[in-house]
């Protein structure tokens, strides 16, 4: 497949529990106006939206594409949704970048968004992320994402030795860098004592171990690049993109402590950009942390680390913004929050700036980055999509 896919600009909205009245169709015009001013990019130089929402049931919008491209003044061109969980944002760039590299389209704007913080309450937000993994074995048996992924945690503790203050660390790490993201739901100064003196929701997980649920909206432009304008800035291209799924039931897994589908998913991703060794090659990655260890296990499936060295690896530092490999300096799913369809759209506009230099002040590394992953997953990691961005001369 042709490489020759950029990512040009992006926006986003600030992730929050919105409770001043605005609903998803003003997220999404202010994120979607925003990606085409950054981009440099006319309304009338798109030619296909893609939209990411991962649920019907948080919009109350059961064919949002259409309404999206309306709302953005952009109805006359091609539209379609994508969804995958938790993934959906990830899944709508890599379904961009299908569509550019095939020459079906030479510029597309990405618009993922969730209502899934205000609109309902907590009791049936649980209920439903239950009847998004199994619904008929799992979720109408009263399973939630939290048990599900804390029996996978379990099970990498048992294996591998993995204790609780190593997982607090990434929860403290995660909402640090926050702090220097204006974008973000709830960043926070804690220590690990305060992670571990917080409630239990599902052994091992405490609730500063957890995610937020947040109302959000982010987009990008995904284009050839002789759409893209004359700018000083570095360009940054999507040089490989990989996908891949598991057994939904963990139950059903051969290691149920493992992301299998995400290093198959970055496997992919690594062949088709040409990367060998990512423990060196990859210079920062946004990584899909719906749970404090679930960014232990990511960065064992991507190649960061072996299999069981990821809990000492972010206890010791080597994920901070001047470490080895700096991880989620936005603050991850843990500061940042968690709206699904918008996700995988905002870690993409993060790591495209990181590559450019040009991301938040007390966030961007003092090094130069050359290469970074955009992760993200659905279930617990059941569907997973990772994509290696590059910046060019």
């Amino acid at each position: 497949m042709s490489s020759d896919v950029y990512v040009l600009g992006g926006s986003a909205v600030r992730f929050s529990r919105r409770r001043d009245g605005s609903a998803w169709r003003d997220w999404v015009r202010v994120a979607g106006l925003g990606a085409l001013e950054d981009s440099g990019v006319e309304p009338r130089d798109v030619d296909a939206v893609v939209v990411a929402t991962e649920s019907d049931f948080f919009s109350l919008q059961i064919a949002p594409a259409p309404v999206v491209a309306a709302e953005l003044g952009l109805d006359r061109c091609g539209t379609m949704r994508a969804e995958s969980g938790g993934a959906s944002g990830a899944v709508a760039v890599r379904t961009a970048h299908a569509l550019v590299a095939s020459n079906l389209a030479r510029c597309v704007l990405v618009v993922g968004f969730e209502s899934v913080a205000s609109h309902l309450g907590a009791d049936d937000v649980r209920m439903l992320y239950g009847m998004s993994f199994d619904a008929e074995v799992e979720g109408f048996a009263g399973a939630t994402p939290a048990a599900l992924y804390a029996l996978s945690m379990r099970m990498h503790m048992t294996r591998h030795g993995t204790t609780p203050e190593q997982f607090a660390a990434v929860a403290v790490r995660n909402r640090a860098n926050a702090c220097a993201n204006p974008l973000a739901h709830k960043p926070m100064r804690i220590e690990v004592a305060d992670v571990l003196a917080s409630p239990m929701v599902a052994s091992p997980y405490r609730r500063l171990d957890c995610s937020l649920l947040s109302d959000g909206a982010a987009a990008v432009v995904v284009a050839h690049p002789l759409r893209a304008p004359r700018t000083e800035r570095q360009r940054v291209r999507i040089a490989g993109s990989g996908a891949a799924s598991d057994r939904p039931r963990l139950g059903d897994r051969t290691h149920p402590e493992r992301f299998d589908a995400k290093a198959r998913a970055a496997r992919d991703a690594y062949a088709m950009a040409g990367v060998r060794a990512p423990a060196r090659e990859i210079h920062c990655a946004e990584v899909y942390d719906a749970f404090s260890g679930a960014q232990i296990q990511a960065v064992e499936a991507l190649g960061f680390t072996p299999e069981g060295a990821g809990g000492p690896a972010c206890e010791g530092g080597e994920f901070d913004r001047d470490g080895r490999i700096p991880v989620n300096l936005s603050g991850g799913l843990l500061g940042q929050g968690g709206a699904p369809g918008a996700t995988g759209l905002v870690q993409a506009m993060t790591v495209q700036r990181l590559l450019e230099g040009r991301y938040f002040d007390g966030a961007q590394p003092r090094r130069v980055l050359r290469r970074g992953i955009v992760d993200t997953h659905g279930g617990v990691c059941t569907s997973a999509v990772v994509q290696v961005f590059e910046a060019t001369e």
